[in-house]
């Protein structure tokens, strides 16, 4: 996989709308404290929006964009979350000067959970968020890679059942989902990838991020983070994001990773 320092991350605070519940919208604010010191530690420049308490999604940045070969292609999530995406548009052109690609079918639906680039290619995931023609805007804005749409059961994303933990190296679950997708992919891929089985579902999404595994804490995957300390032979870090995971999203959710030549400061 070719190996491109990631240079930026936007991330969104939690809002008190995130749940009805104090109790846990504290909580899911110290794990996006940090989460987000884990990424300024790895050396990113983090760009860190206010909460928006209208949009109770908002600190999943993921999902706004799609963001490889210094383009972003804005996606199209549901309408609630339209005001998140003009957000992220604005940040992304005037902040930090990308280029920026729209998607011109109206009937796409896109969210960044569902695609996943290996470096190589790109799967995206058809699923109760993303379409078809939302993989076909994918494919059409970075042509230069091959793009397999890729179905996705149940009510997740594509890369809460498969993520990259590695370079040419998959991350899944045991579980039936990530089983069934991770078959999929093996079907329709243009290069072959080694694959890390992890026995808790909620592991199999993770970060590799400038030569570093970020994976869930201890507490959460317990088994899975023995997987971790065996088969990883490179750096790793812990995060506890199950107060930052309660809308079924997973811990790459709330950051939208993007390279950039030159540093920036935080908003």
């Amino acid at each position: 996989m070719p190996s491109l320092k990631v240079t930026h991350a936007v991330v969104c605070r939690v809002p008190e709308s995130w749940s009805s519940d104090a109790a846990q919208v504290e909580a899911a604010r110290r794990q996006h404290e940090a989460y987000v010191r884990l990424l300024r530690e790895l050396g990113l420049d983090v760009v860190e929006l206010p909460p928006d308490e209208g949009l109770p999604c908002c600190p999943l940045t993921e999902d706004t964009a799609v963001v490889c070969n210094g383009s972003a292609l804005i996606t199209r999530p549901a309408a609630a979350r339209a005001k998140e995406i003009e957000t992220i548009r604005a940040v992304l052109k005037k902040e930090l000067g990308l280029p920026i690609i729209e998607i011109a079918d109206e009937n796409a639906k896109l969210e960044g959970g569902d695609v996943l680039f290996t470096g190589r290619e790109f799967f995206v995931g058809i699923s109760d968020y993303t379409n078809e023609a939302g993989a076909r805007a994918v494919a059409a804005a970075f042509p230069e890679f091959p793009c397999t749409p890729v179905k996705v059961s149940g009510n997740t994303h594509l890369k809460s059942l498969v993520s990259m933990a590695g370079p040419e190296l998959m991350c899944v679950s045991s579980g039936k989902h990530s089983q069934e997708v991770l078959k999929r992919i093996e079907r329709e891929a243009t290069h072959s990838y080694q694959t890390l089985t992890v026995p808790e579902d909620k592991a199999a999404n993770v970060m590799y991020l400038n030569g570093t595994l970020i994976h869930s804490a201890e507490d959460e995957i317990p088994e899975s983070t023995k997987i971790f300390c065996e088969r990883i032979d490179y750096s790793r870090k812990a995060v506890n994001v199950n107060a930052l995971t309660k809308k079924g999203n997973g811990l790459s959710s709330c950051c939208l990773l993007l390279r950039r030549s030159k540093h920036i400061r935080s908003l």
